[in-house]
């Protein structure tokens, strides 16, 4: 039995996939790119902001026409989409066969079973406080050489604007030893980079030790052979410790670089967002970590057009953005989701105006990014092969400073023969908007 399974949304999706096809794989199932090919396929769906949503119920669709047309014996719909809309898609969409919870994947091996002995739908759906576990080996499908460790399951904070909590539950670590374990088996299966993902890294353990234990977590990771690198994605700036500061300091292994969502600078919207900062802790925190790692990438994401977004709070924001100078950042114009609270606030801003606002972000983000480009030339930095470029003597990478499909590339000009996942010494010759150019070189890092 064959099983396409497309998974759609963030990486902390993406380990759910993998993890399910893990236990797939156990079971006798291979696996197709080919929707042709499929007996079965799996559909892991996002419903974080509308243009997900849609994205996620267009391809239930369009594998709902390819079951009506074809061989297809079972469509599973899983995640968040199945979480929130459970009744709708059962009813809607009478293709689909089985719905699976966020907090009920490990049970994807006895659901298919039914589907496959049953014409009746089958719904799967435990308490979100449930914490799932897969006991097989993940199906790595990044390319073997870099994978995603969720270190977490949910979210406590409950920003008005995000419904994640309500699909997928409170926060909930995952021990240690766990992780440790499943790090190891990644490591054995050739991983070289281990990228922390959660709904926000920074309160890890918490739940568990009594303590944020992020720290710990790294260090424990760090003494396993084989990786390379170590990143982390997620921090909430207000949880972010001088231990933790520290710990990325001092530890070789974890790379400088930091993902902190801090989706606004002005005091007023940060309030209505029911964020923890103001724009005076975010510059100090910002400024902290620049001056004890004085090489860290800072990547952000922020929003445009929230609900009471005045032209002046916009420009506060343009403001930061232009005294920060951030590494790498992103901008999404508001979403207004149904059940958040922000959905049902006044002054709900106009779709033009926000898409405006993330323009000019976006705009001046690309001056401050392209100027750091440029200072990069003469550099010489470590760098991870993602490929080679097809009949060229040349191959495309990553640095420290570069999270897999959200960051820039370096392209490297060498004739000698490298593997993806190789790493290698890399001067950088050149700049190229968001990506850099460089050529193989023996010198150490700097």
């Amino acid at each position: 039995m064959k099983l396409l399974c497309i998974s759609l949304g963030c990486d902390k999706n993406l380990v759910d996939s993998e993890k399910m096809m893990g236990l797939l794989q156990a079971e006798g199932w291979t696996f197709t790119d080919d929707e042709e090919e499929a007996d079965a396929i799996l559909i892991n769906t996002c419903c974080f902001i509308g243009d997900a949503k849609e994205e996620s119920v267009n391809t239930i669709l369009e594998m709902a026409d390819l079951k009506q047309r074809g061989r297809l014996k079972a469509l599973v719909v899983t995640g968040c989409l199945a979480q929130r809309y459970r009744q709708e898609i059962l009813e809607e969409i009478p293709e689909v066969d089985a719905i699976v919870g966020t907090s009920s994947y490990d049970e994807i091996r006895a659901v298919l079973q039914k589907v496959l002995e049953s014409p009746e739908p089958v719904s799967c759906f435990k308490e979100l406080t449930y914490t799932p576990r897969a006991e097989k080996k993940r199906v790595v499908s990044t390319g073997g050489h870099y994978a995603f460790l969720k270190i977490a399951e949910g979210c406590d904070k409950r920003c008005t604007y995000c419904i994640i909590p309500d699909l997928r539950g409170p926060y909930r670590s995952i021990p240690i030893e766990e992780l440790t374990a499943e790090a190891r088996e990644l490591a054995e299966g050739g991983v070289k980079e281990l990228i922390l993902v959660a709904q926000e890294t920074t309160l890890y353990g918490l739940d568990l030790y009594g303590e944020k234990s992020l720290p710990r977590l790294l260090k424990e990771l760090a003494k396993i052979p084989g990786i390379y690198w170590i990143r982390i994605q997620y921090c909430y700036p207000e949880e972010i410790t001088p231990e933790l500061i520290k710990t990325i300091r001092e530890e070789e292994k974890i790379c400088h670089y930091l993902d902190i969502p801090i989706q606004h600078a002005s005091d007023g919207i940060l309030k209505r967002m029911n964020r923890r900062t103001t724009r005076k802790q975010l510059k100090e925190m910002i400024g902290t970590l620049r001056r004890e790692i004085p090489d860290i990438a800072l990547r952000t994401t922020l929003i445009s057009g929230f609900p009471g977004e005045t032209p002046e709070d916009h420009q506060i924001l343009m403001e930061f953005v232009e005294e920060m100078e951030f590494d790498r950042l992103g901008v999404f114009p508001y979403s207004a989701e149904e059940d958040t609270p922000a959905a049902a606030f006044p002054d709900q801003i106009p779709q033009e105006v926000k898409e405006e606002r993330r323009d000019e972000l976006m705009e001046l983000q690309q001056e401050i990014a392209f100027a750091h480009s440029e200072d990069m030339v003469g550099r010489i930095l470590d760098v991870m092969i993602e490929g080679k470029i097809a009949d060229e003597p040349a191959y495309v990478g990553r640095t420290y400073m570069d999270a897999p499909n959200v960051d820039g590339l370096i392209f490297v000009n060498t004739g000698e023969a490298l593997m993806t996942g190789d790493f290698v010494r890399v001067k950088v010759t050149g700049a190229a908007e968001y990506d850099l150019i460089g050529e193989m070189c023996d010198e150490s890092a700097q």
